[in-house]
């Protein structure tokens, strides 16, 4: 596939997509452009190429980027992240103390991915490689990263999707990097005029009170942008954080009654995806629309999450 050129978002923020699925407009690494050559989220190690080919086309080397954030450890976001460093000679990679030891050994992150995406894991995630301790820096709650004289990164725990998920605040745009933490947001709709966002449950850690009380956080802070790793900038932060909050409860209400009813995780995702369906078609997105893709793999995953979780709780 042919990379798009990055899509500068200011004067000192890009993002490179990744074409995580093969799919663009799903999953991207955002450059900040500073002192310091700082990224946020790798992706999945078929996105690396992608990020390299992104950079040369900003006028960047490898030598300069100094750091590679990721908000957590999933592979979608930081899968690639032990293939891409090996290509950065200076850099390292910052990560949730929680998360530290997976990238470092991550047989047991390979694992989990592999129980959720079966025979198409290799395709879209190898290869997985270890990240040696000393390339590794972990940051928690109330750290900071200085990157330039004018610019000191701080980091939130927030947890909800992942217990070893941060995110990334960012004083100059007065914005927030928000991994998977406040959901998705489909770029594929945004070009219609439709803004949707939806929360991501995936397994195997998903907790909805730690997950509204993250959005919580984020709503108090009063930013102007999020940063969302699946995919791109908002403004509309009010509306995202509400709709966010919405689509919890709605997940969480399907989840339970599908959970009481003895039924799995397709019965739920399908139920999942007629609520979203509807509500689309009140804003006239046909039901043929490329985004279901999208949608149809983020209910699978988010019902596998659901379920897990509601019989973690009732065992």
């Amino acid at each position: 596939m042919k990379a798009k050129k990055p899509i500068q978002i200011d004067e000192r923020i890009y993002l490179i997509d990744g074409y995580d699925l093969g799919v663009p407009g799903r999953t991207g690494t955002y450059v900040i452009d500073e002192e310091d050559l700082t990224l946020i989220e790798t992706g999945p190690s078929p996105s690396v190429k992608y990020i390299k080919q992104g950079l040369e086309s900003l006028g960047f080397s490898l030598e300069q980027v100094k750091y590679i954030i990721v908000t957590h450890i999933h592979l979608d976001h930081a899968g690639g992240a032990g293939l891409f460093i090996q290509s950065c000679p200076n850099a390292q990679i910052i990560v949730h103390p929680k998360g530290a030891r997976h990238l470092a050994n991550p047989k047991r992150l390979v694992a989990g991915a592999r129980a959720v995406y079966g025979d198409s894991f290799a395709e879209l995630f190898d290869p997985i490689i270890p990240v040696s301790e000393e390339r590794l820096l972990i940051k928690g709650e109330g750290d900071t990263l200085q990157i330039s004289s004018a610019c000191t990164l701080a980091f939130f725990d927030t947890p909800g999707h992942a217990k070893h998920h941060f995110c990334i605040f960012d004083p100059v745009s007065n914005g927030i990097f928000t991994g998977d933490t406040v959901g998705i947001r489909y770029e594929q709709l945004v070009r219609d005029g439709v803004d949707l966002f939806l929360p991501s449950t995936s397994p195997n850690q998903f907790d909805p009170e730690a997950m509204r009380s993250a959005i919580e956080r984020i709503r108090s802070m009063n930013v102007d942008r999020i940063f969302f790793g699946h995919f791109g900038m908002t403004e509309k932060v009010d509306e995202a954080l509400k709709q966010v909050s919405e689509w919890l409860t709605v997940f969480e209400q399907e989840g339970e009654q599908v959970f009481k009813e003895g039924k799995g995780y397709n019965e739920l995702a399908g139920r999942m995806l007629q609520h979203v369906k509807e509500y689309l078609r009140t804003l006239l997105v046909e039901d043929d629309h490329g985004v279901y893709i999208l949608i149809n793999v983020d209910m699978q995953v988010s019902a596998l999450g659901l379920i897990d979780y509601y019989q973690k709780r009732n065992r």
